[in-house]
């Protein structure tokens, strides 16, 4: 197939791309940076958060390459910037409505990359697992959050309006090779790395906090699975999570990656932050009976990977042995008023 994958320089695009490249496919990559990871496929340095007029041939009056197929990963996706930067929220939303025009004029089908951040928090606890019937949109936490459930509802909206078919994935957490973007991106993983690497403290946000934890390659297996369900017509108009569906504490990934790098922890605890899920397991069922989808790699398996791949490439880039950058400590910003909150 000829695939648009749109956010095709962040850490699911890159390894979506390569894979889908691996299997025979035709891929053309959209983002408005620079892919410093690879230079395997192609793609268009744009921006797709502007306000364009129609153009039945692409974005903003680009003409893109004939695609059969897009998937759209291209967002804003640091939960505390968007909580200090509401804005961003909106030029998500604003992206999906383009994306969305895109597939509308050239009647194509659309993988959409939601997050877990939709179910809330305030009522995870009720259940063990996180069913898709059970996100509940009274729970919004954070201006990112609303920005998937916005991008949700649009595609709802144009498959119910224009015949739209679709396939929505909640993603959880991913994790692994390409996931190195510190300057950029606020992971809990790598600066975990990065932090004990460096024989500085680190500090979890909320001790008793649970996330279900997804190494990268099945998150793309699963993603894969979509794509060609989609397209042959097996399986349209869902909306799957896609995680390991296992939960595991923050406490818990740091010894695993103390224990991978042969340092103990010097471990800080704080309470969550604001807009912040501290509860989430994904139920899979419906990954596994519609995509026949079975994740392979625990946190244990997957952190040894993680640690292995970033080892490798701040070996070939030691430029990037620095301290981090403000952003990723998440400070308070008095000026709007977001400051931690206690986890309930």
């Amino acid at each position: 197939m000829r695939i648009l994958v749109t956010g095709s320089s962040g850490q699911i695009g890159t390894n979506l791309a390569l894979r889908l490249h691996r299997d025979g496919h035709d891929v053309f990559g959209v983002d408005k940076r620079l892919n410093t990871w690879t230079d395997e496929f192609r793609y268009l340095l744009q921006d797709l958060s502007g306000h364009y007029p129609s153009f039945p041939d692409g974005i903003g009056g680009v003409e893109y390459p004939e695609v059969d197929l897009v998937v759209h990963l291209a967002a804003h996706a640091k939960v505390h910037q968007l909580v200090r930067q509401p804005h961003r929220a909106i030029e998500n939303a604003v992206m999906t409505f383009n994306v969305l025009e895109f597939c509308r004029q050239q009647g194509l089908p659309i993988v959409f990359s939601s997050s877990r951040e939709v179910y809330g928090d305030v009522h995870r606890f009720a259940e063990e697992e996180a069913k898709e019937t059970s996100a509940d949109f009274a729970y919004t936490e954070s201006t990112y959050s609303a920005s998937k459930i916005a991008g949700e509802a649009l595609i709802y909206s144009y498959a119910r309006c224009y015949g739209l078919n679709y396939l929505v994935f909640r993603f959880s957490n991913v994790y692994g090779r390409y996931d190195n973007d510190l300057a950029r991106m606020v992971r809990v993983i790598p600066i975990f790395i990065h932090t004990m690497l460096r024989d500085e403290p680190i500090t979890v946000f909320g001790p008793d906090k649970t996330l279900d934890f997804t190494y990268v390659d099945d998150c793309i297996d699963g993603i894969v699975r979509g794509i060609d369900a989609l397209a042959e017509g097996h399986v349209v108009n869902e909306t799957i999570n896609l995680a390991y569906g296992q939960g595991n504490t923050l406490v818990r990934a740091a010894e695993l990656i103390g224990a991978e790098l042969d340092v103990e922890p010097k471990v800080t605890l704080a309470p969550s932050l604001l807009g912040e899920v501290t509860h989430y397991v994904a139920d899979l069922t419906k990954a596994r009976e519609l995509l026949g989808y079975e994740p392979l790699v625990p946190l244990e398996d997957g952190i040894p990977r993680a640690v292995a791949w970033f080892r490798e490439h701040r070996a070939a880039h030691p430029e990037e042995e620095t301290a981090l950058p403000a952003d990723a400590l998440f400070p308070q910003d008095a000026e709007i008023g977001w400051k931690p909150v206690p986890a309930s």
